[in-house]
């Protein structure tokens, strides 16, 4: 099978040994996005919805990197600090998911890189 790492400066670079994205099989599979300033690095966001915009923001510009939108997402996961920001994560989301919103898991975990409040990946279809 051929893979094809995708990168862009628009979005935080790789804090370990892994891509930003892999094209592979005809999707591209994107790696979890944090609220991190691309330019700086540094967390950005105070609150869940705050950060959860940036997380998509930097999403995004990974998509971009690879040719692709959020309407070519078929499924997401998101990881909480708290299941009880579910609500306010949920808001945000669905600004960004408008028409035929991907397949979703969303879980609660002990903790996030840099103790940040959420953090999402995505399966996209590759053109």
């Amino acid at each position: 099978m051929d893979k094809t790492a995708v990168s862009t400066n628009q979005a935080p670079q790789a804090i370990g040994p892994y891509s930003q994205a892999v094209k592979a099989g005809g999707f591209v599979f994107c790696s979890g996005q944090i609220a991190l300033d691309p330019e700086t690095g540094a967390l950005t966001g105070g609150s869940v919805a705050e950060q959860t915009r940036r997380v998509l923001e930097n999403l995004e510009a990974v998509l971009i990197a690879a040719g692709l939108t959020f309407d070519d997402v078929v499924k997401t996961t998101v990881f909480l600090a708290d299941m009880n920001d579910f609500g306010e994560m949920n808001a945000v989301y669905s600004k960004f998911f408008r028409t035929t919103p991907p397949a979703r898991a969303a879980v609660e975990v002990a903790r996030l890189p840099k103790d940040v409040a959420v953090e999402i990946d995505a399966i996209a279809t590759a053109r």
